[in-house]
């Protein structure tokens, strides 16, 4: 295909932030055969022992692509490799290879292509973006495996120039990862991929620019052709004209002193302009994000996920090992607040461990997950109160229990929380006796009810994406329907309002920590309802705190008050975005 030099623009995910421009340099996947013939069964063993040394030799190659991108990139972006390794460690998957052999009397790569592909087609139906990504850590896994069996060679990346570019990919695998020198990349772009794959942690990682999701444009760009990519849009420019890049390059230019003040900016006081303050707490997982969130001016944690400590492991951690987790979060926030969900793991949230016994469900956002599962098993949900307990000697910690529907089931929890007490009580071991309990208010239930909560509550924290999901009816990761997931749809200002007046009447602290909360232009209203403590992803806060310094409290309330008046939510949505540009226009 020879370079064409029209300007065509192509709409897909803005993934990491940043504007890049530069010349293409395609990454292919190299094609992989995989063989079919019989095996008698007389050589059955002979294969196994094939099976096992490719796995031998499969997991030695993971590790060291895990070494190396720690080496260049970190720890973080290593993480992605331990997926990888379980998958190797995975005993119900070997297991299930082995007998398809049996069954079929065919070669262990014919079989083991079959296998992973069910386990693929399985994981890319499952609700969870995050988990629907990782069927792209099996693909990986099984190419290597048939790689090692056969000697082909997968080191045929494609196009590459030899100075600085934008990768092209249909997608980024992992173990590509460690090929990309951070040093060459301006951007990458993939025709694959959603907020939570591999392209994005890499990207963000280098610090570059990232476009996911564009469809087909890797089979449209040739050698030769340009590329501008507004990772902020989500938009690829092919063969820009000049007066495309003159006016990207002052965008360029706008948004990066923006950034740079809005950061600046965020080791300010988190407050209203005429000093009201308010909260602004970040979403983490782990230590690092936690250390992060606290360099970029975060007041606390709002929400420490716990489920991936259970989810990257064939075995169930350890109360110790939960313990050093819960505890280094709490030592980095210093003092400053902590708030610890316990285990939301379920159906659409899947573990390797068959300790925890899980299937995959029909429905699973209505089924088996978060709290019910909790109290269904005590001895993993005591473990973890322990551990939890354990570390709020350590700091400021509380306890917040997702998908809570009533009443019942805070008591049901926070009884479980006594047993836990009572036997680190009779063990010696220090703990917080004062310890605050919470319950996440995402379910329609909880949120009409939750002035039956206040009694067993410290505080309240609103998960705002299932609360919106469960209110709507609306699946948001559905395309059909995703329109229809409207934060600003009256019934959920309403609701956070019913949520709200019941905080307020029975004297607990309140917070959301949803999508909403991070959103800039849904700030003001937020604040104007009378929900004070926002919790984010950490990269959100300099922008929340921002457009929070520029309003008073009383223009926050008059844009609640306009909200619960209106019966439109575009037009609810269209006030609040003039009001967030007119805030906007004086860093702008």
């Amino acid at each position: 295909m020879e370079s064409r030099k029209e300007e065509i623009e192509y709409a897909g995910i803005g993934a990491s932030p940043g504007i890049a421009h530069g010349p293409v340099s395609i990454l292919r996947e190299k094609e992989i055969t995989v063989p079919k013939y019989q095996v008698k069964p007389a050589l059955h063993k002979t294969e196994v022992a094939r099976f096992e040394n490719a796995l031998l030799a499969t997991r030695k190659q993971i590790q060291k692509i895990r070494d190396q991108v720690e080496e260049s990139l970190g720890e973080e972006e290593a993480r992605i490799f331990d997926a990888h390794l379980m998958v190797l460690e995975d005993q119900a998957l070997i297991d299930e290879v082995v007998r398809e052999m049996d069954a079929s009397e065919e070669n262990v790569e014919a079989s083991m292509w079959r296998i992973g592909n069910r386990y693929i087609e399985a994981f890319g139906q499952i609700d969870d973006e995050y988990l629907r990504e990782r069927a792209s850590d099996i693909r990986d896994v099984i190419r290597r495996l048939i790689s090692n069996l056969t000697g082909q060679s997968l080191e045929d990346h494609g196009d590459r120039s030899d100075n600085k570019h934008v990768v092209v990919a249909q997608e980024v695998a992992p173990s590509d990862s460690a090929s990309i020198d951070k040093n060459q990349v301006l951007a990458l772009v993939t025709d694959l991929g959603g907020k939570t794959g591999h392209t994005v942690i890499v990207a963000r990682s280098m610090n570059i620019p990232a476009v996911v999701g564009l469809g087909d444009i890797s089979q449209n760009v040739v050698p030769g052709d340009v590329l501008l990519v507004d990772g902020y849009e989500g938009k690829v420019v092919v063969n820009p004209s000049e007066n495309t890049l003159f006016r990207y390059g002052k965008l360029k230019d706008k948004r990066a002193s923006i950034e740079e003040r809005l950061i600046a900016f965020s080791k300010n006081i988190s407050e209203t302009k005429d000093g009201h303050p308010i909260q602004l707490q970040a979403n983490i997982e782990s230590a690092n994000e936690a250390k992060r969130a606290l360099e970029i001016g975060a007041d606390g944690v709002g929400l420490f996920r716990t489920e991936y400590l259970f989810m990257n492991t064939r075995s169930l951690p350890s109360e110790e090992e939960q313990f050093d987790a819960y505890s280094g979060v709490a030592e980095v926030m210093d003092g400053r607040s902590v708030v610890i969900r316990t285990l939301d793991l379920g159906g659409d949230k899947m573990s390797a461990s068959p300790e925890l016994g899980m299937q995959h469900e029909a429905n699973p956002f209505l089924g088996y997950r978060a709290i019910r599962y909790c109290l269904d098993n005590i001895d993993i949900f005591t473990t973890q109160l322990r551990a939890i307990l354990r570390a709020s000697a350590r700091g400021n910690v509380k306890i917040m229990y997702p998908m809570i529907s009533g009443v019942e089931e805070m008591k049901q929890a926070n009884e479980c929380l006594e047993i836990a007490k009572e036997q680190l009580r009779s063990e010696g071991i220090a703990f917080n006796e004062s310890i605050e309990t919470g319950s996440m208010i995402e379910i329609p239930s909880a949120a009409i009810a939750c002035d039956t909560l206040v009694s067993e509550c410290s505080f309240f924290s609103i998960g705002s994406n299932d609360l919106i999901q469960y209110l709507m009816a609306v699946d948001r990761l559905n395309d059909r329907v995703a329109h229809l997931y409207e934060p600003t749809h009256p019934a959920m200002i309403r609701m956070l309002d019913m949520i709200v007046k019941a905080a307020n009447k029975g004297g607990v602290e309140l917070s959301i920590c949803g999508e909403m909360a991070g959103d800039p232009i849904l700030v003001p209203l937020l604040v104007g309802l009378g929900i004070e403590s926002l919790s984010m992803s950490p990269g959100l806060l300099p922008h929340a705190k921002f457009v929070a310094h520029s309003m008073d409290l009383s223009e926050a309330r008059e844009i609640a008050e306009m909200a619960l008046s209106e019966t439109d939510a575009m037009k609810i949505l269209e006030n609040l975005t003039a009001f967030y540009e007119s805030r906007m226009a004086s860093i702008s």
